[in-house]
């Protein structure tokens, strides 16, 4: 396992605490506008992930990228969960890997 460029557990609202650095989040797609997704983290909140292929509206995909701006980040590879995934679970997760737990992490 490469461990030279981590990528933090985030949501929505924790992305602007890491501009610039390497990410993962889930989100959840509402639409696809060509190489732009937009769709809603697990957090409840708008995200948008430049340079991302297209997936049906509906699926949860996982984006590891840069994160770019406060509600945004730059796709570098993007994996399709499919419609069913613990949204929730996958909130708590981010809250605590950067919070209590942050030093079990990366």
């Amino acid at each position: 396992m490469d461990t030279s460029s981590p990528a933090v557990f985030v949501n929505a609202d924790l992305l602007k605490v890491y501009q610039g650095r390497r990410v993962r989040a889930v989100v959840q797609v509402a639409r696809d506008e060509g190489a732009t997704m937009v769709g809603q983290s697990t957090d409840g909140h708008q995200l948008v992930v430049k340079g991302s292929p297209s997936f049906p509206p509906s699926h949860f995909v996982e984006v590891i990228g840069i994160a770019d701006g406060g509600q945004s980040i730059r796709a570098e590879i993007c994996t399709d969960f499919g419609t069913s995934f613990g949204a929730q679970e996958y909130n708590q997760l981010c809250v605590l890997a950067n919070g209590e737990l942050k030093s079990l992490f990366l």
